[in-house]
Protein backbone atom coordinates (compact mmCIF):
# COMPACT_ATOMS: atom_id res chain seq x y z
CA UNK A 1 0.00 0.00 0.00
CA UNK A 2 1.24 3.70 -0.70
CA UNK A 3 -0.60 6.53 -0.29
CA UNK A 4 -0.36 10.66 -0.37
CA UNK A 5 -1.79 13.17 1.20
CA UNK A 6 -2.30 16.61 -0.39
CA UNK A 7 -4.27 20.12 -0.92
CA UNK A 8 -4.80 21.28 2.90
CA UNK A 9 -5.99 22.99 4.54
CA UNK A 10 -8.62 20.91 2.61
CA UNK A 11 -7.09 17.55 2.23
CA UNK A 12 -7.52 14.51 1.40
CA UNK A 13 -5.40 10.98 1.25
CA UNK A 14 -5.18 9.14 -1.43
CA UNK A 15 -4.03 5.53 -1.11
CA UNK A 16 -3.40 3.37 -4.14
CA UNK A 17 -3.96 -0.39 -3.20
CA UNK A 18 -2.17 -3.99 -5.13
CA UNK A 19 -4.60 -6.20 -5.89
CA UNK A 20 -6.15 -7.85 -3.10
CA UNK A 21 -5.15 -5.07 -0.22
CA UNK A 22 -8.19 -3.45 1.72
CA UNK A 23 -8.58 -0.69 4.13
CA UNK A 24 -11.87 0.26 6.67
CA UNK A 25 -12.96 3.68 6.95
CA UNK A 26 -15.99 5.11 8.33
CA UNK A 27 -19.15 4.41 7.37
CA UNK A 28 -19.75 7.02 4.20
CA UNK A 29 -15.97 8.04 4.55
CA UNK A 30 -15.15 7.50 0.51
CA UNK A 31 -14.99 9.98 -1.71
CA UNK A 32 -14.22 8.54 -5.19
CA UNK A 33 -12.33 5.02 -6.39
CA UNK A 34 -11.41 3.26 -9.13
CA UNK A 35 -13.73 0.70 -10.21
CA UNK A 36 -11.16 -2.16 -9.13
CA UNK A 37 -12.27 -1.99 -5.74
CA UNK A 38 -15.29 -3.86 -4.13
CA UNK A 39 -16.97 -2.84 -1.19
CA UNK A 40 -17.78 -4.79 1.96
CA UNK A 41 -20.37 -3.63 5.05
CA UNK A 42 -19.84 -4.60 8.25
CA UNK A 43 -19.12 -4.33 11.81
CA UNK A 44 -16.45 -2.50 12.58
CA UNK A 45 -12.63 -4.04 13.67
CA UNK A 46 -11.91 -7.48 12.79
CA UNK A 47 -15.81 -8.54 12.78
CA UNK A 48 -15.09 -11.56 15.92
CA UNK A 49 -16.24 -11.43 18.87
CA UNK A 50 -19.50 -13.02 18.86
CA UNK A 51 -23.07 -11.24 20.35
CA UNK A 52 -20.90 -10.19 23.00
CA UNK A 53 -18.46 -8.72 20.63
CA UNK A 54 -21.20 -6.94 18.61
CA UNK A 55 -22.63 -5.49 21.81
CA UNK A 56 -19.64 -3.81 22.76
CA UNK A 57 -19.00 -2.21 19.32
CA UNK A 58 -22.84 -0.97 19.57
CA UNK A 59 -21.89 0.95 23.23
CA UNK A 60 -18.62 2.24 21.27
CA UNK A 61 -20.63 3.90 18.84
CA UNK A 62 -23.29 5.09 20.98
CA UNK A 63 -20.28 6.98 22.85
CA UNK A 64 -17.90 7.78 20.19
CA UNK A 65 -21.34 9.12 17.58
CA UNK A 66 -19.52 7.19 14.89
CA UNK A 67 -21.48 4.57 13.36
CA UNK A 68 -21.02 0.83 13.91
CA UNK A 69 -20.51 -0.42 10.52
CA UNK A 70 -17.34 -0.11 8.82
CA UNK A 71 -16.61 -0.05 5.01
CA UNK A 72 -13.69 -2.39 3.73
CA UNK A 73 -12.63 -1.73 0.04
CA UNK A 74 -10.59 -4.33 -1.35
CA UNK A 75 -8.43 -4.46 -4.82
CA UNK A 76 -10.18 -7.31 -6.20
CA UNK A 77 -9.84 -6.67 -9.33
CA UNK A 78 -6.35 -5.38 -9.82
CA UNK A 79 -4.50 -2.62 -8.08
CA UNK A 80 -6.14 0.60 -7.41
CA UNK A 81 -6.70 3.54 -5.30
CA UNK A 82 -9.54 4.90 -3.18
CA UNK A 83 -9.04 8.77 -2.28
CA UNK A 84 -10.34 10.06 1.92
CA UNK A 85 -11.36 13.76 1.77
CA UNK A 86 -11.24 15.69 5.58
CA UNK A 87 -14.19 16.86 6.96
CA UNK A 88 -12.44 20.23 8.44
CA UNK A 89 -10.62 22.58 7.15
CA UNK A 90 -6.91 21.12 9.14
CA UNK A 91 -4.53 18.34 7.91
CA UNK A 92 -4.91 14.48 7.95
CA UNK A 93 -1.89 12.78 9.74
CA UNK A 94 -0.94 8.74 8.76
CA UNK A 95 0.37 7.08 12.10
CA UNK A 96 2.06 3.87 12.10
CA UNK A 97 0.83 1.91 15.33
CA UNK A 98 3.18 -0.67 15.06
CA UNK A 99 5.58 0.81 17.84
CA UNK A 100 3.52 2.99 19.53
CA UNK A 101 -0.32 3.12 20.22
CA UNK A 102 -1.96 6.57 19.49
CA UNK A 103 -4.67 8.09 21.61
CA UNK A 104 -6.81 10.71 19.49
CA UNK A 105 -9.72 12.53 20.31
CA UNK A 106 -13.37 11.11 19.11
CA UNK A 107 -13.63 12.60 15.78
CA UNK A 108 -10.33 12.12 14.59
CA UNK A 109 -10.48 9.01 12.59
CA UNK A 110 -10.63 8.53 9.06
CA UNK A 111 -9.45 5.26 7.91
CA UNK A 112 -7.23 2.72 8.51
CA UNK A 113 -5.57 -0.41 7.04
CA UNK A 114 -6.13 -3.82 8.19
CA UNK A 115 -4.59 -4.47 11.21
CA UNK A 116 -5.07 -1.60 13.33
CA UNK A 117 -7.51 -2.50 16.27
CA UNK A 118 -9.39 0.18 17.46
CA UNK A 119 -10.70 0.85 20.94
CA UNK A 120 -12.04 3.14 23.69
CA UNK A 121 -9.49 5.21 25.73
CA UNK A 122 -10.89 6.18 29.58
CA UNK A 123 -9.31 8.83 31.13
CA UNK A 124 -8.11 7.45 34.00
CA UNK A 125 -8.75 10.69 36.02
CA UNK A 126 -12.20 11.55 36.37
CA UNK A 127 -11.08 15.48 36.23
CA UNK A 128 -9.69 15.42 33.46
CA UNK A 129 -11.77 13.65 31.29
CA UNK A 130 -14.94 16.11 32.68
CA UNK A 131 -12.77 19.27 32.71
CA UNK A 132 -9.80 19.30 30.22
CA UNK A 133 -11.69 19.67 27.41
CA UNK A 134 -10.98 16.26 25.25
CA UNK A 135 -13.75 14.50 27.23
CA UNK A 136 -13.70 11.20 29.05
CA UNK A 137 -14.09 8.86 26.13
CA UNK A 138 -11.05 9.32 23.01
CA UNK A 139 -9.93 6.25 20.99
CA UNK A 140 -6.79 4.05 20.99
CA UNK A 141 -5.39 2.72 17.25
CA UNK A 142 -3.19 0.10 18.10
CA UNK A 143 -1.83 -3.14 16.19
CA UNK A 144 0.08 -3.40 13.42
CA UNK A 145 -0.77 -1.05 10.33
CA UNK A 146 -2.01 2.97 9.84
CA UNK A 147 -4.13 4.65 10.64
CA UNK A 148 -5.31 8.08 9.03
CA UNK A 149 -6.78 10.81 11.42
CA UNK A 150 -8.11 14.53 10.66
CA UNK A 151 -6.49 17.00 12.45
CA UNK A 152 -8.67 20.46 12.74
CA UNK A 153 -6.74 23.23 11.34
CA UNK A 154 -2.88 23.08 11.41
CA UNK A 155 -1.25 20.66 13.59
CA UNK A 156 2.20 21.23 15.69
CA UNK A 157 4.08 18.19 17.02
CA UNK A 158 5.83 18.15 20.47
CA UNK A 159 8.05 15.42 21.90
CA UNK A 160 8.11 15.56 25.50
CA UNK A 161 10.53 13.79 28.12
CA UNK A 162 9.97 12.28 31.11
CA UNK A 163 7.70 14.21 33.51
CA UNK A 164 8.15 17.01 31.14
CA UNK A 165 4.38 18.50 30.66
CA UNK A 166 2.62 20.90 28.22
CA UNK A 167 -0.57 23.18 29.61
CA UNK A 168 -3.19 23.47 26.90
CA UNK A 169 -6.32 25.01 26.30
CA UNK A 170 -9.55 23.09 25.53
CA UNK A 171 -9.80 20.78 22.88
CA UNK A 172 -6.45 21.77 20.90
CA UNK A 173 -5.52 18.53 21.92
CA UNK A 174 -5.55 16.21 18.85
CA UNK A 175 -3.54 13.23 19.73
CA UNK A 176 -0.82 11.44 21.91
CA UNK A 177 1.18 8.54 22.22
CA UNK A 178 -0.35 6.36 24.98
CA UNK A 179 2.91 6.55 26.99
CA UNK A 180 1.10 10.23 27.80
CA UNK A 181 -1.05 11.36 30.90
CA UNK A 182 -3.61 13.59 30.72
CA UNK A 183 -4.92 15.82 34.13
CA UNK A 184 -5.93 19.19 34.58
CA UNK A 185 -4.57 22.33 36.25
CA UNK A 186 -6.47 24.89 37.80
CA UNK A 187 -5.90 28.48 36.38
CA UNK A 188 -4.06 30.17 39.16
CA UNK A 189 -6.09 33.78 40.80
CA UNK A 190 -9.52 34.33 40.58
CA UNK A 191 -9.23 37.56 38.39
CA UNK A 192 -7.42 35.30 36.26
CA UNK A 193 -9.75 32.45 36.23
CA UNK A 194 -12.59 34.47 35.54
CA UNK A 195 -11.18 37.66 33.30
CA UNK A 196 -8.73 35.99 30.95
CA UNK A 197 -10.92 34.44 28.76
CA UNK A 198 -8.84 30.43 29.56
CA UNK A 199 -11.67 29.28 31.70
CA UNK A 200 -10.95 27.66 35.09
CA UNK A 201 -9.16 25.02 33.87
CA UNK A 202 -6.76 23.80 31.22
CA UNK A 203 -5.26 20.40 29.92
CA UNK A 204 -2.19 18.92 31.32
CA UNK A 205 -0.14 16.86 29.43
CA UNK A 206 2.91 14.88 30.74
CA UNK A 207 5.47 13.00 28.80
CA UNK A 208 7.16 10.88 27.73
CA UNK A 209 5.77 10.82 24.33
CA UNK A 210 4.74 13.08 21.20
CA UNK A 211 1.73 14.89 21.32
CA UNK A 212 0.06 16.12 18.50
CA UNK A 213 -1.73 19.77 18.69
CA UNK A 214 -4.69 21.63 16.40
CA UNK A 215 -4.48 25.22 15.67
CA UNK A 216 -8.53 25.44 15.21
CA UNK A 217 -10.73 22.86 17.15
CA UNK A 218 -14.53 22.51 15.65
CA UNK A 219 -15.41 24.53 18.83
CA UNK A 220 -13.38 27.28 18.47
CA UNK A 221 -14.40 27.80 14.95
CA UNK A 222 -17.90 27.87 15.50
CA UNK A 223 -17.46 30.59 18.03
CA UNK A 224 -15.71 32.37 15.64
CA UNK A 225 -17.98 32.26 12.89
CA UNK A 226 -21.44 32.44 15.37
CA UNK A 227 -21.60 36.28 15.39
CA UNK A 228 -22.02 36.59 11.38
CA UNK A 229 -24.95 33.85 11.77
CA UNK A 230 -27.97 35.94 10.65
CA UNK A 231 -31.01 33.71 12.06
CA UNK A 232 -34.75 34.01 11.26
CA UNK A 233 -37.61 33.66 13.92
Amino acid sequence: MQYEIKNAPLPVVIVKLEKGESIECQKGAMSWMTTTLEMQTGLGGNGGGGFLGALGKMAKSAVTGESIFRNTYTATGGAGEIAFASTFPGDIIAFDTTATPIVAQKSAYLANTRGVNMELFFQKKVGAGFFGGEGFIMQKFSGAGTVFLEINGCVCEYTLGQGESMLIDTGYLAAMEETCSVDIETVKGIGNALLGGEGLFNTKVTGPGKIWLQTMPAVALAGAIQPYIVTGN
